[in-house]
């Protein structure tokens, strides 16, 4: 079983993954921690140093790693699936999943994490909530194909499950 959960930055990826992997016994992967593995750097140093496309090229090689795996659970980066017919290939190789968290959540989640976070570091509370609001509308057409959407407070980790296994 191949899982890929995508959606925006403060979604909740990275803890879902962690939950999903843990109940159905399988590896975890973040798209992100292994970029900065392979490129021996931060992911903010990458966009510094290299720039975003060249970031959004070696993301989609590292993904392209996963057609090679037999069974996993991968938090994507938020932008992943909207570069370089990434969704489409996600959606040939397993499940997709949007976790489809209200900005407003994803705004408060992610208020003291700017620094962090490349695209986000220049941006005040307001900006904050404007740029999420930017990034959902020009990322919805992507994330719209995953194989199941999850939306605010039907994410959880029964409801994750029980909508993986109709498509095991």
């Amino acid at each position: 079983m191949k899982i890929f959960l995508l959606g925006l930055m403060g979604s909740g990826k990275s803890f879902w993954k962690k939950e999903l992997a843990a109940k159905l016994k399988l590896p975890a992967y973040d798209l992100d921690q292994l970029i900065e593995a392979v490129e021996e750097t931060s992911i903010p140093e990458i966009f510094e140093a290299s720039g975003e496309t060249y970031f959004r090229k070696t993301e989609a090689k590292v993904l392209r790693w996963f057609g090679e795996k037999k069974s996993f659970v991968l938090a994507t980066g938020g932008g992943a699936p909207c570069f370089h017919d990434n969704m489409k290939w996600m959606n040939q190789q397993g499940i997709t999943v949007w976790l489809d968290e209200p900005v407003s959540v994803l705004a408060e989640r992610l208020k003291n994490e700017t620094a962090n976070r490349p695209l986000l570091k220049h941006l005040n509370k307001n900006g904050l909530q404007e740029y999420l609001e930017k990034q959902l509308g020009e990322r919805t057409s992507f994330y719209s194909q995953a194989k199941i959407r999850l939306k605010g407070n039907e994410i959880n980790l029964k409801t994750l499950v029980l909508k993986i296994k109709e498509y095991a």
